[in-house]
């Protein structure tokens, strides 16, 4: 049996060449997925993915890796994804989840849930760095795919410019160490103000940085975080991570959660704000990985 011949799509080629490959062959809604808020060590970490429409409807002028983009660009790209993706949803993960399970067990639960909760399903899967298992569509990551692929630079977008709300909002809860300025990375005067007022509730304690200030440097990172009176430690609650609602056009299916099964270290169930649009029910357990498409290689990247 003849299998067709691999498609090489060159990075020069532009933001939607992979895309468009992928829907030639018979991929027609590429899902994209990223993250923001890895190397910050205050506030949530943010996972996005989005689906764009094919044709020149999803193209996006002036669409590109979030951190090249001014914050009036990506507020605008922002709002120019969410009107024209045939899908998008956004996951916020809290500082005390990212100390209670890890970053990187985070991040890939975060990218896996933004997925699952897309309202058209997606038939390809483009990541940023990372892959995600346990999804039963194929999938590729791409080094750098925020520079190479028009749905991650969206998710890119999303994720960073929901994140970056939500810091806004909490430099008015934690006005002295100036979030809505850095974001909650480590800067100069983030790490001033650090040394000055101790971490508040929104850093991340199994970061060193915010450890050493804390007096709880000597602890494991996973036992960091101070139990405070009157609340639950992390673990011992039942999944906080929440999807957060980027805008009315965006309904998230409950049912898209089907996507998955459990994991052994994931909160097995979560209830949802009175009120809300979104119903999550998290249930995970890793699958096999997917096949990846291997007709489909970007040149100069990794497979």
């Amino acid at each position: 049996m003849l299998t067709p011949p691999r498609t090489v799509v060159r990075r020069e080629a532009g933001l939607y060449a992979l895309e468009r490959a992928l829907q030639r062959r018979g991929f027609r809604h590429v899902a994209g997925a990223d993250e923001a808020g890895r190397g910050a060590c205050a506030g949530p970490l943010v996972a996005a993915a989005a689906i764009l429409p094919e044709g020149r409807r999803g193209e996006i002028d002036g669409l590109a890796d979030s951190k090249l983009l001014t914050p009036a660009s990506r507020e605008r790209i922002y709002d120019e994804v969410v009107a024209r993706a045939l899908a998008y949803a956004v996951v916020v993960i809290p500082a005390e989840e990212v100390d209670a399970r890890g970053l990187h067990v985070c991040n890939l639960a975060a990218m896996r849930r933004a997925l699952a909760s897309l309202a058209t399903r997606p038939e390809y899967v483009l990541t940023d760095g990372f892959g995600v298992d346990g999804l039963d569509v194929p999938g590729l990551a791409v080094w750098k795919g925020d520079r190479v692929a028009a749905c991650v630079a969206a998710a890119s977008v999303l994720a960073k410019v929901t994140r970056d709300r939500i810091m806004v909002e909490l430099d008015g809860t934690f006005p002295a160490y100036g979030f809505a300025e850095h974001k909650g990375y480590i800067t100069p005067e983030h790490t001033a103000a650090l040394r000055e007022h101790g971490p508040c509730r929104e850093h991340r304690f199994s970061y060193v940085n915010v450890a050493s200030v804390s007096g709880r440097d000597d602890q494991p990172p996973r036992s960091r975080r101070p139990v405070l009176a009157g609340r639950h430690t992390a673990a011992a609650e039942p999944g906080p991570e929440a999807l957060f609602e980027a805008g009315s056009e965006a309904m998230f299916e409950p049912a898209a959660e089907a996507l998955f099964e459990a994991g052994p270290d994931e909160p097995m169930e979560r209830s949802c704000a009175p009120g809300s649009t979104v119903g999550v029910a998290l249930s995970e357990r890793p699958r096999p990985p997917a096949p990846v498409g291997e007709d489909v290689v970007m040149e100069g990247g990794e497979r």
